[in-house]
């Protein structure tokens, strides 16, 4: 088995098998020496990652290219901005960084919690743009992903499965309610280091949002280039139906050796009434209750649009 499919193996088993476990993996990053200048794109699964990535990219770098030169129409946002813990670090402790980083500042990513990341990301000037979303549509679309992964080895895991193990934070980045809560907390102490966003607030507001994010990466936009509708380019080319439609990101496979057509679903607010049974739901919104009581956090479970 090559290495692309023993990772796409990894990431589908690691949802079945509660015994596995990615501490090994995550080892590895203790080479990693973060610099004072990087952004690091941080994500708990199917939050909004493969959107986060491309607007990150284009706001960050867009002074670095012509706009119909722009990588994204001709790489995936997961090629352009890699992954540390299952890409760059996870068959080489020692990767060559410089040479993975053709744009300058480094612009790399993550799903770890926050207490895992490396100390030298945390004690450095380095910055962490999160995004979370909210845990009913995040859950049918790792479900969905998951599912269409599949693997020879494994029988595919049934939506009350699948349920049951994410309601008791079964899952490889742990419970995806102290993921989100790490952050949260983390960007509370430290708003000059953490800008959290939330999935539904982009999708309501992403012009103001995408301003926002500039401002964080020290590359505000110019009265000028608002003037010649930068921000309304980087929103259409960064969108979901536009990534989508690219070429490289509807053939072809990621080098974990997920299908690039697999990074882009839906999008949609709400689309978790589709598919949740009442039941869940209840459990679900209980959940929420008790786990964010108190924390100032909350989730918008339905679109307004």
């Amino acid at each position: 088995m090559d290495t692309a499919k023993i990772c796409k193996a990894e990431v589908v088993s690691k949802f079945h098998d509660v015994e596995e476990s990615w501490d090994d993996e995550f080892k590895r990053l203790k080479h990693f020496q973060a610099c004072d200048s990087d952004i690091i794109v941080s994500t708990f699964p199917k939050c909004g990652t493969t959107w986060l990535k491309a607007l990150t990219f284009s706001s960050l770098y867009r002074n670095q290219f012509a706009w119909d030169k722009n990588p994204l129409l001709t790489f995936g946002p997961h090629q352009l901005v890699r992954f540390l813990e299952y890409d760059l670090y996870l068959y080489n402790p020692f990767p060559d960084l410089q040479n993975v980083c053709v744009y300058q500042p480094r612009l790399l990513s993550t799903h770890l919690p926050y207490a895992s990341l490396p100390t030298s990301i945390k004690d450095s000037n380095s910055k962490i743009v999160f995004i979370c979303r909210n845990p009913l549509d995040m859950f049918i679309s790792l479900w969905s992903f998951l599912y269409k992964l599949g693997d020879e080895s494994l029988e595919p895991l049934s939506l009350d499965e699948a349920f049951d193990k994410f309601y008791h934070g079964i899952y490889a980045y742990g419970p995806f309610f102290d993921h989100v809560l790490g952050y949260w907390k983390a960007s509370q102490e430290n708003p000059n280091k953490i800008l959290f966003l939330k999935y539904e607030d982009l999708k309501e507001d992403i012009n103001s949002h995408l301003k926002n994010l500039a401002m964080f990466l020290g590359v505000p936009f110019t009265d000028d280039e608002e003037k010649q509708g930068v921000v309304e380019e980087i929103e259409k080319i960064c969108s979901f139906e536009n990534l989508k439609e690219v070429e490289v990101n509807k053939k072809g496979v990621h080098i974990s050796g997920i299908p690039h057509t697999g990074f882009c679903r839906k999008g949609k607010v709400g689309d978790w009434s589709n598919y949740l049974t009442p039941f869940m739901v209840e459990r679900l919104e209980k959940l929420i209750q008790e786990k964010m009581d108190s924390s100032g956090l909350t989730f918008n479970l339905s679109s307004k649009t």
